[in-house]
């Protein structure tokens, strides 16, 4: 319950601060173009707050937090007098509407440069993108990459650490190859770029990273059969573990590494395991019975509660991505820039059906994002806010009615034929818009609850 409430208040705080952000920029470039704002609201629905400002704008914090909007002059909607026309959005120049509806996107993106220009300053602990195991006739291996390379690039796109990796393979789902440029693992200096036919290439990503689907998984350090905790009421406290307990062996057969422990725990629930232990130089045998879990996806394993030493990472496989204050500037608007054309890029597939729409997240899926990044701390909290951001304001420029790409649509249109849209065509598109909207939200709801 508390890992619910936890997720739930991230949640609200993440989406408060982007709503804000989209919502202040169209407030402020309204303002700039002399459009009365009579509301700015965060949330929809009753106003649980509200405050009128010395400008005659009403600040209101509704109480359904799943958008805000910003309330303009508008003959089309209010009656208003000669007088207050040139206060009104629908008088405005077409240079000046487009301005104000274009600004709620613009400002999701500057937010995303900010944040992100954070993190750099912060600076956030990284590793080298060295690949620790390629599995035999799989895509990497076929295309010639082996154990010990390290990553410098993806199409072009260099990949300091895992997460540009990840991003750089997952832009390239539904695409027939990509490139990748490694460094030898025996000529120092040495780099390779290999070409990968990725034109078989499927996976789930709830099932698997899109890495282990190419057949390559990351260096890691060793694992050891010795324990490192134990928790308190776990099934491994109860069969008398302790930290420090080496395991040598599970019913008299002796274990060569951590997995194979694992293994025989998760394919034993509430099943009784003989285990050898070596304690203080002395073997002993207790038993451990797994507890039950059950799965997202129905099936149920076993789970022991006990966790194992881990080696250390080597120094010149660690860094961290920290920058100066000016030097951060144009790595946040590079990061950007590589969030952008990923949404962009999945945007299109979606579109064309290379991404199916099982892959569609709704807010469930975004509040356990924000959950979890809060708990890791501040700077991947704020990577996560940049991220929703990009594809915040990527998703309001669509060319569907109700959205800001819609009314760019409009404007546009208005451009050529030197005459605004009529509002009966524009209603039947925000119908028509709507409805689509509302579909997707509706798909996208539906495979969060599946993920339960």
């Amino acid at each position: 319950m508390t890992g619910i409430l936890w997720n739930l208040g991230s949640f609200i705080v993440a989406l408060g601060i982007l709503v804000a952000v989209h919502e202040f920029g169209h407030f402020w470039v309204a303002r700039r173009c002399g459009v009365r704002v009579e509301k700015f609201s965060i949330g929809f629905g009753k106003s649980i707050w509200s405050k009128v400002g010395k400008d005659g704008t009403e600040y209101s914090v509704s109480i359904i937090p799943l958008g805000g909007y910003v309330k303009m002059l508008d003959s089309r909607v209010d009656d208003i007098s000669e007088q207050e026309k040139s206060q009104a959005f629908d008088h405005k120049k077409l240079w000046q509407r487009v301005a104000i509806v274009g600004a709620g996107p613009a400002f999701n993106f500057f937010f995303a440069v900010f944040a992100y220009w954070l993190v750099f300053l912060i600076g956030v602990p990284a590793v080298k993108p060295v690949i620790g195991e390629v599995t035999p006739n799989s895509i990497v291996a076929e295309a010639g990459i082996e154990t010990g390379m390290e990553l410098k690039s993806i199409s072009g796109i260099k990949t300091p650490d895992w997460e540009s990796v990840n991003m750089g393979l997952i832009s390239h789902i539904g695409d027939q190859t990509l490139t990748l440029t490694a460094s030898s693992n025996t000529e120092i200096g040495s780099e390779q770029t290999y070409t990968l036919d990725i034109s078989q290439w499927q996976f789930d990503p709830e099932k698997e990273s899109a890495m282990s689907a190419l057949g390559f998984l990351p260096y890691s350090p060793e694992i050891f059969l010795t324990l490192q905790t134990v928790g308190e009421g776990s099934p491994g406290e109860q069969a008398g573990l302790q930290s420090n307990d080496t395991i040598v062996a599970v019913n008299d057969d002796t274990l060569g590494e951590w997995t194979e422990l694992v293994e025989v725990i998760r394919n034993s629930p509430n099943q009784a395991l003989n285990l050898t232990v070596e304690r203080d130089g002395a073997q002993r045998n207790v038993t451990l019975t797994p507890m039950s879990r059950e799965l997202a996806d129905g099936s149920v394993v076993g789970f022991a509660g006990i966790a194992p030493q881990v080696g250390e990472w080597p120094e010149s496989y660690r860094f961290e991505m920290q920058y100066g204050l000016f030097a951060a500037i144009p790595k946040a608007i590079e990061k950007t820039g590589q969030i952008i054309n990923l949404t962009i890029s999945m945007l299109k597939k979606l579109i064309v059906g290379h991404v199916g729409l099982e892959n569609l997240s709704g807010p469930i899926s975004i509040a356990k994002g924000a959950g979890t990044t809060a708990d890791y701390g501040l700077v991947y909290f704020l990577g996560f806010l940049a991220l929703i951001s990009v594809n915040l304001g990527i998703i309001n420029l669509v060319p569907l009615p109700m959205l800001d790409g819609g009314h760019l649509m409009f404007f546009a249109i208005e451009a050529i034929i030197r005459r605004p849209v009529p509002e009966k065509v524009q209603e039947v598109g925000y119908r028509v818009g709507g409805a689509i909207i509302f579909s997707l939200m509706a798909i996208a709801i539906f495979n969060d609850f599946t993920r339960l």
